[in-house]
């Protein structure tokens, strides 16, 4: 691929989302949002009328249903055509505006739950005997009693509500700082050709050159430009963090920790279970850095080795060629899951493929009830863009059953669960690979990119950023400061015991890595990729094994959406996350991939 990043005018329509089947221009979004904001009274007129009867109870919740499903559709068009292009102002515009409306919306329908709850447990019971239609929201609000302690004031709700918006632009403002802000220094390779830095090519181009100059200037040049606004970053994060720790107030918790578990009804020992079976397994870490070191010929490796090539010649797999060894690798799970992946990959154009100028750093998918899921990525024809979109199609995949076979009240699945379908994607289509493929240097490269690049992502850097956002929470909690250098320390100590006796610690510049992490800004989100990680190895494990029920269990769980506890719906699939056990089961399927590297490798 070449080193200059197209404008987005550039790529081909069939590459680019479908946003016309969303709405069929901006326009027809701006009349969709000034509509919405308009039938607000539609469910503000049932305020202090939710006890009146079983059928005013049941229309309110309609009411409800409609006008938040249309709010996720809306505001999911505004975030996915702001982030497939940073630079376009019209779409900031609509992104801002999105927000607005968005906490309209949360502050009018935030009477809802503290009423329900003045109702009392057993009104509602007789109005579901009454009412055999509100049986569907009969599991959310047994839960919203369980959660009956930390559930405020309707006017104490409704602040909240409308704190929702300005609460979220530490975010947004780092979000625009990064992604549309930073511009990046361009380099040269060994043979003195320019190559742009762009938030696009960084993670799935740069970091994978063989060139090591290339990679190292490009680190350089890339976490500098973290480093010199590092107090804005800093102070932007402290200030999310703050948020946190006044909502654990309001709600009444003992710790940000406790507060965010709580709301899944997760204990706070699946976090720790995690943590503490990640440090006991470092050792097996510090193993595959070695090899890596050994392999690249160097004394000691820095940051921006660890996804230098170590295959002889460099596996390239088209766009097209990845779809078909997706679709193959997926093939266990059945006629329909495997059609949908491949008209979402091509026909359907769920994915906006190809890097631009200006595009959003990373990759995610996003979808809404009444629409189809979207992804949103940077494929470079490597190995690790073609895991990357098996990943995010275990996403959309997850969101496209569990909305296919679920009302909308359960269909808003946790981040708990999100990361077992991305990672089972992968996982399951790795199997599939090792042992069809017979290519040594596909195999290698399909091992670096599991070990190197999915593990060390969910299972390592994500660990690693989980113990760094508990302790800034803890030090916010005690009152102490979160400062850009307290931030760096933190970090760079955490990574130095990580890696191992044999890393070049550049402190300055490791210790930011935070900085390139958005995921921090959702309240304790990281962490569950290494639990999803490790509910997906323990699931895709059952069915490469083939034992009875797999994948009728697995396809349970994705259609299961939100109409249980996450741990219930993980445990009637097939693993339990409450014991270190899947964590343990992955760290064995991690040194069975280095155990293969090691004899391919010589």
């Amino acid at each position: 691929m070449a080193g200059t990043i197209p404008p987005r005018s550039k790529i081909d329509k069939k590459y680019k989302w479908n946003s016309e089947s969303v709405f069929p221009n901006d326009e027809a979004w701006e009349k969709e949002v000034d509509k919405i904001i308009a039938d607000i009274p539609t469910v503000k007129n049932f305020q202090s009328r939710l006890g009146e009867s079983a059928a005013t109870l049941l229309e309110a919740f309609k009411a409800y249903e409609n006008l938040v499903s249309r709010t996720y559709i809306a505001s999911m068009y505004a975030g996915f055509a702001s982030s497939v292009d940073t630079t376009d102002q019209k779409a900031a515009g609509m992104r801002a505006k999105s927000g607005g409306m968005f906490g309209q919306v949360a502050s009018a329908v935030s009477f809802i739950q503290p009423e329900l709850l003045e109702l009392g447990k057993a009104k509602l019971d007789e109005f579901f005997q009454q009412e055999e239609k509100l049986g569907i929201y009969k599991f959310n609000i047994e839960n919203l009693f369980r959660k009956q302690a930390h559930v405020r004031s309707a006017e104490v709700e409704e602040i909240i509500g409308m704190a929702s918006e300005p609460f979220g632009g530490f975010y947004n403002s780092t979000s625009m700082l990064t992604n549309a802000d930073f511009k990046f220094k361009s380099i040269k390779d060994s043979k003195g050709n320019l190559l742009d830095v762009v938030q696009g090519n960084f993670d799935t181009q740069l970091m994978n050159h063989a060139d090591r100059k290339v990679r190292k200037a490009a680190y350089i040049t890339y976490m500098d430009k973290y480093v010199e606004h590092k107090n804005t970053l800093a102070s932007n994060l402290a200030h999310n963090i703050q948020v946190n720790v006044f909502n654990m107030r309001v709600r009444k918790h003992e710790s940000t920790l406790a507060a965010s578990l709580f709301d899944l009804n997760i204990e706070t020992d699946v976090f720790h279970n995690l943590i503490n079976t990640f440090k006991k397994n470092l050792p097996v870490w510090h193993r595959y850095f070695d090899i890596r070191r050994r392999a690249l010929g160097l004394k000691k490796f820095s940051y921006y080795d660890m996804w230098a090539p170590i295959e002889k010649k460099k596996v390239k797999i088209p766009y097209d060629k990845a779809v078909d060894l997706i679709c193959e690798g997926l093939a266990p799970l059945g006629k329909e899951y495997v059609d949908t992946v491949r008209r979402a990959c091509t026909t359907d154009r769920w994915v906006d493929v190809y890097p631009n100028q200006g595009k959003g750093h990373g990759a995610f998918s996003s979808g809404a009830y009444g629409t189809h899921p979207f992804i949103m990525m940077s494929y470079t024809d490597e190995m690790v863009s073609m895991s990357t979109l098996a990943h995010e199609l275990g996403h959309s995949m997850h969101t496209y059953f569990t909305n296919k076979n679920q009302p909308f009240i359960n269909t808003d699945y946790s981040l708990f669960v999100a990361e077992v379908a991305s990672n089972f994607n992968q996982a399951l289509l790795r199997g599939h690979l090792l042992n069809t493929v017979k290519d040594k240097n596909f195999q290698v490269a399909l091992i670096l990119e599991a070990v190197g690049s999915n593990m060390f992502r969910y299972f390592f850097q994500m660990p690693t950023l989980a113990r760094f956002e508990l302790e800034t929470h803890q030090r916010a909690e005690r009152g102490e400061p979160l400062t850009a250098d307290s931030m760096v320390d933190l970090m760079a100590d955490l990574f130095a015991e990580g890696f191992g006796p044999n890393f070049d610690m550049d402190r300055e510049r490791v210790g930011m890595t935070w900085a390139t992490f958005p995921h921090l800004f959702a309240d304790y989100y990281v962490y569950a990729y290494a639990t999803g990680i490790s509910g997906a190895h323990a699931l895709a494990g059952r069915i490469l094994r083939k034992e009875p029920n797999a994948v009728e269990d697995y396809l349970g769980f994705l259609k299961a959406g939100n109409s249980d506890y996450s741990l219930n719906v993980l445990k009637h699939a097939g693993v339990d996350l409450t014991t270190p056990k899947p964590v343990e089961e992955t760290f064995a399927v991690m040194e069975s991939y280095i155990d293969r590297l090691e004899e391919l490798l010589g």
